[in-house]
């Protein structure tokens, strides 16, 4: 447990640095109590996970740069329209940041995504490669204010999943997690790339 709060906080913090101008800060929200269930695309949100999405939780994007007033609000799972239409009534709503548990497979289940309320920006984090590039494309057609973060656990297995990465229309950045950071396998990717390693 003690692991994957120290994982937590530091994927966080990565995260939230490729958001802000200046130094930003990081925290993580409460977890709610065994048997909590929220409905969703993708299932409860506190279902458990897999892989490299177990070592990510909901960030909390802190910028000490905007003094104005501002709102996130955090997403384990992809919000419903329902959910978006809820938000219009959230005072000051600045971001929205979802962090989920696999790639959705198609454009079907991010349409909900293009009802985003106004003045309002969404950051996505997701885990792992894309399974193929109709997962990776479907974010394409989104046309909304996106801001994609790839989480990755190691270098690319093929090529393919970097042509695929570079397909992207909003990828911000990639973290790759690693005992030893290396580019290797990445020459070809075209957006920033970060690094991380787990400590026990």
């Amino acid at each position: 447990m003690k692991t994957l709060k120290l994982a937590a906080m530091f994927a966080a913090g990565l995260i939230a640095g490729c958001m802000a101008a200046g130094p930003v800060s990081t925290a993580r929200t409460p977890q709610p109590p065994p048997g909590s269930s929220s409905s969703g695309p993708l299932g409860s949100p506190f279902a458990e996970r897999h892989d490299i999405a177990i070592t990510l939780a909901t960030p909390l994007v802190l910028d000490r740069t905007d003094v104005g007033l501002g709102t996130t609000a955090q997403f384990d799972r992809l919000p419903t329209a329902a959910d978006l239409n809820d938000l219009m009534r959230v005072p000051a709503l600045a971001h929205i940041v979802v962090s989920l548990p696999r790639w959705p497979s198609d454009f079907e289940a991010l349409q909900p995504l293009g009802s985003l309320p106004a003045e309002s920006d969404l950051i996505v984090v997701l885990p792992g490669y894309p399974p193929s590039r109709a997962a990776a494309e479907a974010w394409n057609y989104l046309g909304t204010r996106a801001r994609l973060i790839v989480v990755v656990s190691g270098p690319p297995p093929t090529a393919t999943v970097i042509n695929d990465l570079n397909t992207m229309r909003y990828l911000e950045r990639v973290i790759a997690q690693m005992d030893e950071p290396s580019r290797t396998g990445f020459d070809r990717l075209q957006r920033p790339l970060s690094f991380r390693k787990l400590v026990d």
